[in-house]
């Protein structure tokens, strides 16, 4: 496997940014020495590659940190050309259509998930998870009719970027079937969601590298707990 000693990432196991970043190296076939953070006591190295955000994923080449997890994918990509598929398609216009929907996932579906999940009141939480449906139901045709055009997965026959940016998330969507009740990807609304999901999780360089979605519960359980601790501390 290529990388090997220039490539170290710096993660924490339940972030889905960091999955992403796995994904990545899983797909182009890259070895990495990984480094597990503790975000409650960062660590120099830590401190001293990211110093803007402080924050993981941080992937180090060469001894250059390389920060944000959209841009380590695109990173990984053009670093490694020669390794594994490419996660970007070749076509200009088509690249501009994966990084679109790559940012609406972050920039919409995330935003939508997050206030459903955390909103202060009902009310909130009700309207995110009404932004949450459509945004996932968007998405849908997107796999359908932009990104997919009726193949496996949004890079096409292949797995791609905007297939690792959505898959980073899947370990989360299926903690919160457990801890909500909600499923994200359901299939009677979004079917192809639904099949893709499934589709990627299975995927021999992507199955290994997934988390353990009983951990990701218990986490959750804790960080609701947290959540409803300060909320009736601030009471």
């Amino acid at each position: 496997m290529a990388g090997g000693d220039d490539l170290k990432l710096l993660g924490m196991w339940a972030s889905p940014f960091v999955l992403r970043v796995k994904l990545a190296l899983s797909l182009k076939g890259l070895s990495y020495e990984y480094v597990e953070e503790d975000l409650g006591n960062k660590s120099e190295l830590l401190l001293r590659s990211n110093p803007v955000h402080k924050a993981v994923p941080v992937l180090i080449h060469g001894g250059k940190p390389v920060c944000e997890s959209s841009v380590i994918l695109q990173y990984i990509d053009e670093a490694f050309a020669g390794a594994g598929p490419s996660l970007l398609p070749a076509d200009p216009y088509d690249r501009a259509v994966a990084r679109f929907w790559a940012a609406y996932i972050d920039d919409k579906m995330l935003a939508a998930w997050n206030q459903a999940s955390r909103g202060k009141t009902e009310e909130e939480r009700a309207e995110g998870m009404k932004q949450s449906l459509a945004t996932v139901e968007t998405l849908e045709g997107a796999l359908r009719d932009d990104c997919g055009k009726g193949k496996p997965f949004f890079g096409g026959d292949s797995a791609g970027y905007v297939d690792v940016v959505l898959g980073g998330l899947l370990g989360w969507v299926r903690a919160h079937m457990e801890l909500q009740g909600v499923n994200s990807l359901d299939p009677d609304r979004t079917p192809l969601l639904a099949a893709w999901a499934e589709r990627f999780w299975s995927l021999e360089a992507v199955e290994p590298v997934m988390p353990d979605v009983s951990k990701l519960v218990e986490f959750g359980k804790m960080l609701q707990a947290r959540q409803a601790a300060a909320a009736a501390a601030g009471n």
